[in-house]
């Protein structure tokens, strides 16, 4: 029997063969993209990621969190896979650098864009404070508070570590600046329990040209020069001296701009009784206040009652100042509607390109202040 050889033809598949093929059916992995990976090995400062490219990607340790990492185990367990953000292209080695810290910045500023949208009051604790305001987190973000926007009797340094109710001021990704105010919180939650046409108990914390700050029950209203009385006054201290006690009427409120508008002009049981006898005002202020209530219900009504003083609701736009209504009486003085862009713009950036831990470039905070509040 004959054996009949069938020849073979030898395929030629060379390491430039093998490495084109790898090539053809590679992943393209660009800046920006979000890709899943798998924990293979943990370094003693980072870690290597299997992203399915032909050589393993790499997350320093300062990219794994928007907070301090001390260790790489404290973030990522080996065999763990999870979502990472290519943060550079490749170097000269192919090797991709990845991040964890800059996919949680884009999911908190996302959150705290929605707090402000739902304008909900935040608890934070604060970790450091300088000459300018006190430093807080939300959802791992730093956020600054000006010391316009604190409301307590205590030295700003003796604030470290106590959690207070916030309302955001500013959210602003693009520039990395996120400011919150203590007192417009405790302004909200205090206002929750006032209501126009209430009279109220107040002390006189404060005299400017333009009125008097009165204390009524932790927040302070603005008493403007033009509703303390029918009678021409030409200024407040003439009428009204700091501790003074008296009777104030709320006349507007304003959630939105935490401002509380209060009057004795509207007490006045004939024109000019808040100069020539305070005592009169202030035993009949009920009275009148009542007074007050039925005619502004009856203009909500489109009724009109004759008998009825005169009455100004609210204070015009173009007498008085925009005052925000503040919590520390002491601090009324320095009221601020708005943070002025020069004074919060270093205080609060965040640098997310950096790949060391993000700090706030605050110029009166200095770094190792910052780092020791942070431990």
């Amino acid at each position: 029997m004959t054996n009949l050889k069938t020849p073979t033809k030898e395929v030629g598949f060379t390491h430039e063969d093998f490495a084109a093929l790898l090539d053809k059916y590679d992943y393209h992995f660009s800046p920006g993209d979000i890709v899943a990976g798998t924990v293979f090995s943990l370094e003693p400062r980072g870690a290597l990621i299997d992203i399915g490219a032909k050589t393993a990607a790499y997350i320093p340790i300062q990219e794994m969190s928007i907070n301090r990492v001390e260790n790489p185990g404290e973030v990522l367990q080996s065999n763990e896979t999870r979502e990472f953000f290519i943060l550079t292209d490749e170097n000269e080695d192919g090797q991709l650098t990845l991040s964890i810290r800059r996919i949680e910045y884009m999911r908190a500023w996302e959150r705290v864009r929605q707090l402000q949208a739902e304008d909900s009051t935040v608890r934070s604790q604060v970790f450091a404070t300088n000459r300018g305001g006190a430093l807080v987190r939300i959802e791992g973000l730093r956020g600054f508070i000006p010391g316009s926007h604190i409301s307590t009797r205590k030295p700003k340094e003796d604030l470290l570590n106590e959690e207070l109710p916030l309302k955001f001021l500013e959210v602003d990704e693009e520039r990395n600046r996120l400011v919150l105010s203590h007192r417009r919180a405790l302004v909200e939650r205090k206002m929750n329990r006032l209501e126009v046409g209430e009279v109220v108990i107040g002390a006189v914390r404060g005299i400017k040209p333009y009125g008097a700050f009165i204390d009524i029950g932790g927040v302070s209203g603005l008493l403007h020069i033009s509703e303390i009385s029918h009678d021409h006054i030409e200024t407040p201290s003439s009428v009204l001296k700091v501790n003074d006690e008296l009777k104030v009427m709320i006349i507007d409120l304003d959630a939105d701009r935490g401002r509380i508008s209060l009057s004795t002009k509207q007490l006045e049981p004939e024109p000019g009784a808040m100069v020539k006898n305070p005592q009169m005002v202030y035993d009949q202020a009920e009275e009148m206040a009542a007074k007050f209530r039925e005619k502004m219900m009856a203009a909500q009504r489109g009724e009109t009652i004759a008998e009825a003083p005169e009455v100004e609701a609210t204070v015009e736009a173009s007498e008085a100042p925009e005052v925000e209504a503040t919590v520390e009486a002491s601090e009324a003085p320095e009221v601020e509607a708005t943070v002025e862009a020069a004074e919060v713009l270093e205080e609060v950036t965040v640098e997310p390109q950096k790949t060391e831990e993000t700090t706030a470039q605050i110029a009166t905070v200095d770094e190792e202040t910052s780092e020791a509040a942070l431990e």
